[in-house]
């Protein structure tokens, strides 16, 4: 099942935020699926969606990253007052379970910015398909048929092999959190800092601080610190 959305006024994103987009702009729509593995699997549900938004994009000539557990981060032209790129956000996720008749099943959220322009960016650390020059704008329909179709693959490859290990390795290369100095916002209200290492096996962002390592399986993570030739990603 697949629901659409040519313009959002009243979007809602992690932690209730809210957000809009014009109308034409940007590829928001949600996918209902129905997984079969374990719910102590079902955390790496939102995190299998970021590789998927990754991998299409990746594969139309955008240099691309993941910050977890639901961004999709864009190598961005800095412009004119800048130097170089940075990482600016140009895709969210947002996965809640929900109950019906046949079972649980999994609404998958995706808002992806893609004309977007500079003037209409909620806020700087955001990006746009678009603003990126040397790569053909594409349309948001064949995003969505390209998105719709790496998801279908690689929930029934997920459903077919939870355990197997692949997504946890293919996730880790391709995140960016990994290896940067991040600050969290834990849902008890509780901050911890510290330098994201890894993703256990769970799906969780292991964090080495001063207390040592603490893996974290919900919060708002911020990176603070550049990893090396990078620009600060805030956002």
């Amino acid at each position: 099942m697949l629901f659409r959305s040519d313009r959002q006024t009243r979007g809602r994103g992690r932690l209730d935020r809210t957000w809009e987009a014009p109308a034409g702009a940007a590829l928001t729509f949600s996918v209902l699926l129905r997984p079969r593995v374990a719910p102590s699997s079902w955390p790496w549900l939102p995190l299998l969606t970021g590789l998927v938004v990754a991998d299409v994009l990746g594969a139309r000539g955008y240099t691309v990253g993941l910050k977890w557990p639901n961004d999709v981060l864009l190598a961005h032209a800095a412009g004119a007052e800048g130097a170089g790129t940075a990482d600016r956000k140009v895709a969210g996720i947002l996965l809640e379970r929900v109950e019906t008749p046949q079972g649980s099943a999994a609404v998958v959220g995706i808002g992806l910015n893609v004309r977007l322009a500079e003037a209409d960016l909620p806020v700087p650390t955001a990006g746009s398909l678009a603003l990126v020059e040397g790569v053909a704008t594409p349309s948001r329909t064949d995003l969505l048929l390209d998105l719709v179709a790496g998801l279908r693959a690689a929930h029934d490859r997920w459903n077919a092999d939870p355990r197997g290990g692949w997504l946890r390795a293919e996730y880790t290369a391709a995140c960016v959190t990994i290896g940067r100095r991040v600050r969290v916002d834990l849902p008890e209200g509780r901050v911890l800092e510290g330098t994201a290492s890894g993703i256990d096996a769970e799906g969780r962002l292991e964090v080495e601080g001063p207390h040592g390592r603490t893996a974290v399986g919900a919060g708002d993570v911020v990176h603070v610190r550049p990893a090396a030739g990078a620009d600060p990603e805030v956002g």
